[in-house]
């Protein structure tokens, strides 16, 4: 890696998160849609909080996640992303800078306020999100920091960023400026509806500006139209230089070049919520990628921090990741 003072800048929705428990018949009496990202407004997200159980109020956001999730590493990390000046918003600010994630996007003094997603765990430890996207909306071009983006060796994409038009339009300078400045495009496609909704979009980023490509089994399906996990994999392997595949307890497979890895699952004790299960896994396995680990231990790193987050409540870690990583690491 050349020499830059950040190891990787992540750009997505600043979100708060709100989780709670709840049955598949609460799901299916309110129409949402088990184990993936709804997007709401601003009516929804009333309605639904007051049917909601009892909640756990988290600093969130795939992105946010992944910089906390880094930086409890000990990578050095900053976060670009929109917050209202607010409350929640406050609360976000504080929660990622206390993780050690350098956070200086300003806040926007109007419009919505700051996004919340109520999270709804169900018995299975799968997690159904209900996204007002609020004050994420306003991100635009004019909130991508280009000496935080010339300093790092990585920029990581957020792909639900894509849904706000503004947001869209900072994404793709965020990564002109990035090859510009000799580091890395990384993208998470974060969901198979995310990736129905943008299926053009994201196949010409991952063919033409993406470096580094995140995704699980279903959200690669969704992005190459096939049912064929192999030839899926091959499609990939022409279109990025490396990647990150998740297949849940069947580990995760890394490319790199013409290398092939399998990585088995961390195994986890009990798994009580998937929650950021993919964002800590892209923040173990983009930790190893910058600090020059041989690419199998970018797998490694990346299951020791997905099965960490999975064991509690909360998508960002707990635990020392510092400490699990060596252990698993030797």
């Amino acid at each position: 890696m050349s020499a830059k003072s950040l190891d990787v800048t992540c750009i997505g929705n600043a979100i708060v998160d709100v989780i709670t428990r709840a049955d598949d018949a609460f799901l299916t009496e309110n129409g949402i849609e088990k184990g993936a990202m709804n997007l709401i407004d601003a009516d929804r997200a009333e309605t639904l909080y007051g049917k909601m159980g009892p909640g756990i109020e988290m600093s969130g956001g795939s992105a946010g996640n992944t910089a906390a999730g880094i930086a409890a590493l000990g990578g050095a990390t900053a976060y670009i992303g929109k917050v209202h000046d607010d409350t929640l918003g406050k609360v976000f600010r504080h929660d990622i800078t206390a993780m050690g994630v350098s956070f200086e996007t300003p806040p926007t003094l109007d419009g919505p306020p700051t996004a919340r997603s109520l999270i709804l765990v169900t018995p299975d430890a799968q997690r159904s999100m209900n996204t007002f996207l609020g004050a994420c909306v306003q991100l635009g071009p004019q909130d991508i920091d280009k000496d935080r983006i010339a300093a790092s060796k990585v920029v990581y994409l957020e792909g639900y960023l894509f849904d706000p038009p503004e947001a869209k339009k900072a994404f793709v300078e965020a990564a002109k400026q990035t090859h510009a400045s000799g580091g890395k495009v990384s993208l998470t496609l974060s969901d198979p509806f995310c990736v129905d909704r943008h299926r053009d979009a994201f196949m010409e980023l991952v063919d033409h500006h993406i470096d580094i490509l995140f995704a699980n089994e279903q959200e690669l399906l969704s992005l190459y139209q096939t049912e064929d996990f192999d030839d899926a994999l091959q499609k990939l392997r022409w279109s990025c230089e490396s990647a990150g595949v998740t297949r849940g307890p069947k580990g995760s497979l890394v490319l790199h070049k013409d290398e092939v890895h399998v990585i088995d699952a961390d195994p986890v004790e009990q798994v009580v919520d998937t929650t950021g299960a993919g964002d800590l896994y892209a923040a173990g396995f983009l930790y190893g990628y910058t600090q020059d680990m041989a690419p199998a231990d970018w797998g490694r790193a990346g299951s020791v921090a997905a099965a960490e987050v999975i064991s509690h409540y909360g998508a960002r870690p707990e635990a020392d990741l510092k400490e699990l990583l060596a252990a698993r690491l030797g």
